[in-house]
């Protein structure tokens, strides 16, 4: 059987998948893939489902080797170098490691997740329907734990199908919210700053919660509410006035006002946010953001409809460096090479 062994990996890497639900009633956190889009994509690539477990990748390098025969791979989130066997492979395609070949990962570049899904999906035993990793639970299969050297996945026997990739729209802007559900516990002038300020991702947060970087927010009434139901998304302002987002290992309640909410179709462009690049919240009303996430669901659904055979872009390096590629060449010192000049 082939096997795709973990090299060498960074810290906050795992195992994640579309998360786990039905049990937050018991304090249990949904985890799960921090950039789900992206997650999708990777999965289309290589046929598998759009929510099936795969590698979350954190911001630093990571290296992958393929034993015992050949593994198809996709790759897709935050961009970052790639090759296998000093060949370039590019984000949002599929690639097939022969026997030996090694994947290598650099440093992530302007996002901070990327995930590599394995054709014919990750081998674990599912707790409440999802292999996702939970580090301070010690939830999640294979490996209930941050990824390390030496983890091995077993894999499907590489697919003869030809290589593949997808294109995904780009967005950009503010992180949209819709306010509360405790924005009473905070004045119009709090309110405005929160939505008028530049803030930046601490380099302190984590997949539990994002620490934001920025003014103070102040509470009107103290910073203690009886606990209540969080989500993915939730930005509660504990008693320093500094906004925390809650995150996908969140915790399932939680006594603090929380001032607004990350809309679902904007949440996984914040998770990409790399810590110290200053962004901006805007407040969106709930009709707008249940229709973004009508759109946000039609996108993840259209995915595999996206795909297309990857064509090739080798070219001939040797013949590059014979090449006249800079078409009229002339020299500074020589007039008469200068196109359109007659000499004295």
């Amino acid at each position: 059987m082939s096997t795709l062994v973990v090299s060498q990996i960074g810290p906050a890497s795992s195992v994640q998948d579309g998360g786990r639900f039905g049990a937050q009633r018991y304090g249990l956190t949904p985890s799960g893939a921090m950039d789900k889009l992206a997650l999708a994509a990777a999965n289309s690539l290589v046929g598998n489902e759009l929510m099936a477990a795969a590698i979350e990748i954190g911001p630093f390098g990571a290296t992958f080797v393929a034993k015992g025969g050949a593994v198809r791979v996709a790759l897709s989130g935050a961009p970052r170098p790639a090759d296998v066997a000093k060949r370039p492979v590019e984000m949002n395609t599929s690639v097939t490691l022969s026997d030996g070949e090694k994947l290598t990962l650099g440093f992530a570049r302007g996002g901070s997740f990327s995930y590599l899904a394995i054709e014919g999906g990750i081998a674990g035993e599912p707790m409440f329907d999802s292999l996702s990793v939970n580090a301070r639970a010690g939830l999640g299969s294979p490996y209930p734990r941050p990824l390390q050297s030496g983890d091995v996945f077993e894999t499907a026997p590489a697919s003869e199908t030809p290589e593949m990739r997808i294109e995904l729209p780009r967005t950009s802007g503010a992180i949209r919210v819709v306010m509360g559900p405790q924005d009473d516990e905070f004045s119009d002038e709090m309110k405005a700053l929160f939505l008028g300020s530049d803030w930046t991702v601490s380099a302190t947060s984590d997949r539990m919660g994002y620490r934001l970087e920025g003014p103070v927010i102040r509470h009107l009434h103290g910073h203690n509410i009886v606990s209540d139901g969080t989500v993915e998304g939730s930005i509660q302002v504990p008693g320093n006035g500094s906004p925390i987002v809650l995150m996908s290992d969140r915790g399932t309640s939680g006594g603090y006002p929380k001032i607004a909410t990350v809309i679902t179709a904007d949440y996984g462009r914040l998770a990409q946010t790399p810590a110290g690049t200053p962004f901006r919240f805007q407040a969106v009303s709930m009709a707008e953001a249940q229709a973004e996430l009508r759109r946000y669901r039609d996108l993840l659904r259209s995915l595999p409809d996206r795909v297309r055979e990857l064509t090739s872009s080798e070219f001939d390096v040797d013949a590059l460096f014979t090449a006249n590629v800079a078409g009229h060449a002339v020299s500074a010192t020589d007039v008469t090479t200068w196109p359109g000049v007659t000499p004295d």
